[in-house]
């Protein structure tokens, strides 16, 4: 089966668990995905009856099933008919990796203290590459604009330096591109390929640490382009220094340029966002339910766009006015979609006490004993990781000044580093925080 049609399967049992059966046996019985190219996914359909019938009532649910798949906005063409099939085809020439889709601009991307210094970065790289900053390395959590990020510095150079090849790939495509290039035999085209990009754009980094093969392989072509001049962009969930498993010549090489962290938005750049997100597909939410939004998704922005998609499901498909009440129930259903988002600093100290066999109250308590206060380090480091509080905030939290909660928070970075046994302790507390709700 093609990727395509592995996607297009996907696609066709979340539609199940929205749709009736006879919605899905009328319409989407048939239907296959056929390719993958540029911003799109193109899919077969056996009638033009049913193309018509899909694409008046159905498309937004199939784009807002491709955007939870991908995590990038990706449309969905319809072609009945092997003429149209055909066409379609023909109009194809595959283009390094990079959806060519002009969403993702600097002018949408939505500015705030959090993202400031990444913004400007990724500017100043867009206008003259390979000039000053070079490697770029972007890193912070999922969700918050390191893409997004990425797709603006290639349009902009697209639009202005047509001729430039830019190349996008994911670390994790990467490796299996190397693979299957060894076991072909096409080693020297694979390298051809990558060394060849005036714009090198990697994503999720992370994902080549432990990997020899493709460690070897990226360090090599990351001298190559370094060396000629070419500009090359990185992106991944935390800093060089804290892969613990990336090989130390390739951390050193990822710090020769400019490390920027992007960190969740806070409240007045949320607001800001689901505004610019609700204006760019036509949906009018009033101030009371912008401000609902924003208080309540609190982690990353893929989260509110999900909100704002969900809303638009809900006006279009059932004609609902977008209030307080219909927010509240678009904002439920994404926390039982994904269990454990937005979790409280009282539902982190609670977790904690429980699975340190801890009294209620005593990590806010005065005991300084060495069970109690590890415990209480842990909980202001899940604290800051799971949230997007202020140290302050913190402070108030745990009823501590917020120089005690930095102390906390380093501890916890530096002995999660060298204790195998705390940093499993810490995972399955996220898990018992996640499966709370």
């Amino acid at each position: 089966m093609s990727q395509a049609a592995e996607i297009w399967k996907k696609v066709v049992e979340m539609l199940s668990k929205k749709l009736t059966a006879t919605t899905i046996n009328t319409f989407f019985e048939g239907t296959e995905g056929v390719d993958i190219t540029g911003s799109a996914i193109a899919v077969s359909v056996r009638s033009v009856v049913a193309k018509e019938a899909i694409a008046t009532h159905y498309i937004n649910m199939i784009e807002e099933c491709l955007y939870q798949l991908f995590s990038v906005p990706i449309s969905c063409i319809l072609l009945s008919g092997e003429e149209e099939l055909n066409a379609f085809r023909a109009s194809q020439n595959g283009e390094n990796g990079l959806w060519t889709t002009n969403e993702f601009t600097f002018a949408n991307f939505v500015v705030g203290p959090s993202n400031r210094f990444a913004h400007a970065a990724a500017i100043a790289v867009a206008n003259n590459p390979a000039a000053a900053y070079n490697p770029l390395f972007i890193y912070g959590g999922s969700g918050l604009g390191k893409t997004h990020l990425l797709y603006a510095i290639a349009n902009k150079l697209r639009k202005e330096k047509p001729s430039k090849k830019i190349i996008y790939k994911r670390g994790e495509d990467f490796t299996n591109e190397l693979i299957a290039a060894i076991r072909a035999g096409k080693n020297v085209e694979f390298r051809e390929k990558y060394r060849g990009a005036d714009l090198f754009l990697i994503d999720d980094t992370q994902f080549i640490a432990g990997k020899d093969s493709t460690q070897e392989e990226f360090f090599h072509t990351f001298n190559a382009l370094y060396e000629a001049g070419k500009q090359i962009v990185l992106t991944a969930d935390r800093p060089p220094k804290e892969m613990a498993r990336l090989e130390e010549r390739l951390k050193s090489r990822f710090e020769w340029g400019l490390l920027c962290d992007i960190q969740p938005p806070d409240l007045e750049t949320r607001v800001a966002i689901i505004r610019n997100k609700a204006t760019a597909i036509g949906l009018d939410i009033n101030d009371e339910a912008v401000m609902y939004i924003a208080e309540n998704i609190t982690a990353n922005v893929r989260q509110i766009e999900g909100v704002v998609k969900k809303l638009q499901a809900y006006k279009y498909l059932l004609d609902a006015k977008i209030d307080v009440s219909t927010v509240s129930k678009a904002i439920k259903d994404i926390f039982q979609e994904n269990p454990g988002l937005n979790p409280t600093p009282e539902l982190i100290i609670e977790e904690t006490e429980k699975f340190y066999g801890l009294n209620q109250g005593e990590l806010i308590g005065g005991s300084r004993g060495r069970t109690i206060t590890q415990a209480r380090h842990i909980a202001v480091y899940l604290v800051r990781t799971l949230t997007n509080l202020s140290l302050p905030d913190i402070g108030n939290a745990f009823k501590r000044h917020h120089s005690t909660i930095i102390h906390s928070i380093e501890t916890i970075e530096n002995q999660r580093k060298s204790d195998p046994k705390l940093d499993a302790d810490i995972r399955d507390l996220i898990e018992n925080i996640k499966g709370h709700r």
